[in-house]
């Protein structure tokens, strides 16, 4: 069984057990967390149907920030470089169960 769920702009395929790496949810490590938007849903190899109406509940790991991604910009004849790091604010949820 599996679900495809939608957080944060980006679409996820969970199972129960999952760890799955999100963007920076509100609630605390140790909460428990659900995911109301579910965009499909396949039950034990009987065929994808629409997910309205499922649920996919999970708990919080541990929040975190990503690995570092190098932003470079340079204009050429000009000497101009500029060089930025970023780190995007993570979450690492542990998938629980998917309700239909």
């Amino acid at each position: 069984m599996y679900a495809v769920i939608r957080s944060g702009g980006k679409q996820y395929r969970v199972s129960p057990g999952d760890v799955l790496t999100v963007e920076k949810l509100p609630q605390a490590a140790g909460e428990a967390v659900e995911f109301a938007d579910v965009l499909a849903v396949s039950e034990d190899g009987s065929g994808v149907r629409a997910g309205t109406g499922a649920r996919v509940s999970a708990k919080v790991e541990a929040h975190d920030r990503d690995r570092k991604i190098l932003v470079f910009h340079y204009k050429r004849k000009k000497q101009y470089k500029k060089l930025q790091g970023h780190r995007q604010a993570i979450t690492r949820v542990r998938i629980q169960d998917i309700q239909l």
